[in-house]
């Protein structure tokens, strides 16, 4: 294998750089950015650079001797348009083609938008250029917030701007934002760190357009309601990057189809981050961008799977002075036991408490998940008690 191609410089796509020379490829490596920005860390970018706490050149994730070391051709601002898996070629738009012996899909999600809105004020928050565009905005006097979506870069951006001095709304179709991610039970107590921020919540209801002409002014709700907005984010999700592999030959569904070792069914293709289906699952978190290019590349090399993913799912989320951390798989009908802290706060109302709280969640008599709020040395016990379970289960019986 003389030359290999990573199609996304991205945070999976940069560690897939570094373990591929880490495990000796010491070929030609081409690293394909459709941004014109280098790699750079995307979870600040609602948070800390959004109120202005961090900038720019701290969200760099490679600096001059990391990308020396690398020893790679990058072609920043470029989109891939193409991938001619028989020809081992990566087609680009300026009509350019790399020809490769391996290919790294690390081209991640692009945020979820509403239908046919071109006003001015209306944000989406995915990429560094979105997140300047909102940070200028939000620069003005204070404004009326509408944030559309509940879920977690939701959650994070309508915290960053009630930190600024906005009135801030959330609405979220959804009766309790977060179910799919913590469950019903959990999903209600964390959805009161909104009424603590002093943002208000709005959920069961969708948004049936926007108004304005050039500018945004209102959000129409679906029940008959319209808000009044000057700045509108949009945080509905993300759809992975793949229309630039339609007729590839790739199975896609909801990102590129890959088994446990981010192996693609054609040969010395994996797949990696926000884009890659593992195993039947696609996980948007930074521990996934980051833990599965190592096996990636390791299969990459060989030509075939060796090893397979086995991490246990983590993320986390920060809002309202507080920090959410989640580690495992939960399923609808486990039960979950409250192993340190409150889930009732001063008032007596749902949500944390004052020094937040750990919950286990269970099945068949067995932890399968942990969230901790404000507990960040008792979750990482957890965390490492599920770590260690998942090796020993990954471990044949010695007969």
């Amino acid at each position: 294998m003389r030359t290999v191609t990573i199609v996304g410089a991205s945070l999976s796509g940069l560690y897939a750089a570094r373990e591929l020379r880490a495990q000796g490829f010491d070929g030609r490596l081409v690293i394909i950015g459709e941004e014109p920005h280098r790699p750079y860390d995307r979870p600040p970018l609602s948070k800390d650079f959004l109120t202005g706490r961090t900038d720019e050149d701290r969200l760099a994730l490679a600096d001059a001797d990391d990308s020396a070391g690398l020893d790679a051709e990058w072609l920043l601002g470029i989109r891939a348009r193409g991938l001619d898996a028989r020809g081992r070629t990566v087609l680009l738009d300026d009509g350019r083609t790399i020809s490769t012996d391996g290919v790294v899909i690390a081209t991640g999600a692009a945020a979820r938008r509403l239908p046919g809105n071109g006003l001015a004020g209306v944000h989406t928050l995915r990429t560094l250029d979105d997140a300047r565009a909102l940070r200028a905005d939000l620069g003005r006097e204070p404004r009326r917030v509408v944030v559309i979506g509940g879920g977690f870069i939701g959650a994070e951006t309508a915290s960053s701007c009630a930190g600024l001095g906005h009135a801030v709304t959330v609405v979220e179709a959804a009766p309790i934002p977060l179910v799919p991610q913590l469950g019903a039970g959990m999903a209600a107590v964390c959805a009161a760190l909104h009424r603590r921020g002093g943002v208000e919540l709005i959920t069961g209801t969708g948004v049936a357009g926007l108004r304005g002409t050039a500018s945004v002014t209102g959000v129409d709700l679906t029940d008959g309601r319209t808000l009044p907005a000057d700045t509108v984010i949009v945080g509905i999700g993300a759809t992975p990057n793949t229309s630039w592999l339609v007729g590839s030959t790739l199975a896609l569904h909801d990102g590129v189809l890959c088994d446990d070792g981010c192996a693609t069914a054609l040969p010395q293709v994996v797949a990696v981050g926000d884009v890659a289906r593992v195993g039947g699952n696609r996980a948007e978190h930074w521990t996934s961008a980051t833990e599965q290019p190592r096996v990636a590349v390791t299969n990459l090399l060989a030509g075939r799977t060796l090893e397979t993913v086995r991490t246990v799912p983590y993320f986390w989320s920060d809002q309202y002075g507080s920090r959410i951390q989640f580690a495992g798989r939960h399923r609808e009908g486990d039960t979950v036991r409250l192993a340190e802290g409150e889930i009732t706060d001063a008032g007596g109302h749902p949500g944390p408490g004052e020094a937040g709280f750990l919950a286990h969640y269970e099945r068949n008599g067995r932890t399968v998940a942990v969230l901790g709020v404000d507990r960040p040395r008792a979750f990482m016990r957890a965390r490492r008690a599920l770590q260690r379970e998942e090796r020993e289960r990954a471990v044949p019986a010695v007969l």
